[in-house]
């Protein structure tokens, strides 16, 4: 059961890297989308397509950390205690984008719209990218069990967790530019303002996840060792993924893309996790970290539930939202 607990907190994960990691790259894009006035479609394109799904999006990051306090316990307050930094900074980014998206289409001067703007695009680059270095201190083994128990700024300043950072933001942009893609060309925007954008992230993205290979055989070889191991077939379909996304970008056959995109994304997370497992800490694996059978058992069955009810009704939300 505490596999399957596990399993259930990776798929949500999932579904909020892929998700929500759009959101996040869509205010990356909010930024770079040019002046006042030239930028103003593009901005437009992209309140239009998060406007309804930005907050809802944030469901699947509560349910992880739900699922880890109740089922794991003792790693959710070894997170906690030693990354709090950077997880309250995510958490400062998550508000002040929020509020600076409402606030921006509630104000009604140009100068307040620039402000609240800037603040919600700078937080949509932050908040992931402190978010990736936490992951990336989990990576590096950087988190020791007990409560602070490793220095609570360098355990996420070292080199893979700052790279996680970095590659974080990247993946978040090339999400976003690509997923925009068949939105702005369904409405009519200049989707080729995203296309070109969606294939020069992608290649950073790749190359960056490429060049910090090495990074991750120093600081974490047990992790490499898995990538490389049974986590290679994961890593490779990410690879392949990836570059038939950019190519089906470059033809314009921009649903596909979408799906292959996302693919590329979970492929890596599932790698990951599949190379790191059943460990989740140092010294701490699946098993000897779960909560109580009855614990679980109730999890499962209460999130079972839940799920039947969230998932249609959030594929319901993102249709109604997908018409011109």
């Amino acid at each position: 059961m505490s596999t399957a607990v596990l399993v259930l907190v990776w798929l949500a994960l999932t579904a909020y890297a892929l998700l929500a990691g759009a959101d996040f790259g869509a205010g990356t894009w909010d930024l770079l989308a040019g002046s006042s006035e030239r930028g103003r479609p593009r901005r437009r394109l992209i309140e239009h397509v998060i406007g309804p799904v930005w907050e809802a999006n944030h469901v699947w990051l509560i349910f992880v950390l739900v699922l880890l306090w109740t089922c794991f316990p003792t790693v959710f307050a070894a997170l906690a205690s030693t990354l709090w930094v950077p997880l309250t900074l995510a958490a400062l980014g998550i508000i002040a984008r929020g509020s600076a998206f409402a606030f921006r289409k509630a104000v009604g001067t140009l100068a307040q719209q620039r402000a609240f703007g800037a603040a919600f695009a700078l937080s949509s680059v932050l908040t992931p990218f402190f978010l990736g270095t936490a992951a990336g201190a989990v990576a590096a083994g950087a988190v020791p069990a007990g409560l602070a128990g490793a220095d609570p700024i360098r355990s996420w300043t070292s080199a893979l967790p700052l790279l996680t950072g970095v590659l974080a933001v990247l993946a978040c942009g090339y999400l976003a530019a690509t997923y925009l893609c068949g939105d702005a060309d369904r409405q009519g925007a200049d989707a080729e303002w995203f296309r070109w954008r969606s294939v020069v992230t992608g290649v950073a993205t790749g190359a960056v996840s490429l060049a910090g290979l090495p990074v991750v055989a120093h600081s974490a070889p047990a992790l490499y060792d898995g990538l490389t191991g049974r986590g290679l077939p994961l890593v490779a379909g990410s690879v392949a993924a990836g570059m038939l996304s950019l190519l089906l970008v470059l033809t314009r056959r921009y649903l596909l893309a979408r799906l292959a995109a996302g693919l590329a994304v979970a492929a890596l997370l599932w790698g990951w996790a599949l190379a790191q497992y059943p460990h989740l800490l140092p010294g701490v694996d699946v098993g000897s970290s779960a909560a109580p059978a009855s614990t679980l058992s109730a999890t499962l069955v209460a999130s079972a539930i839940g799920l039947l009810l969230l998932v249609p009704s959030m594929a319901w939300l993102f249709r109604l939202f997908q018409q011109p």
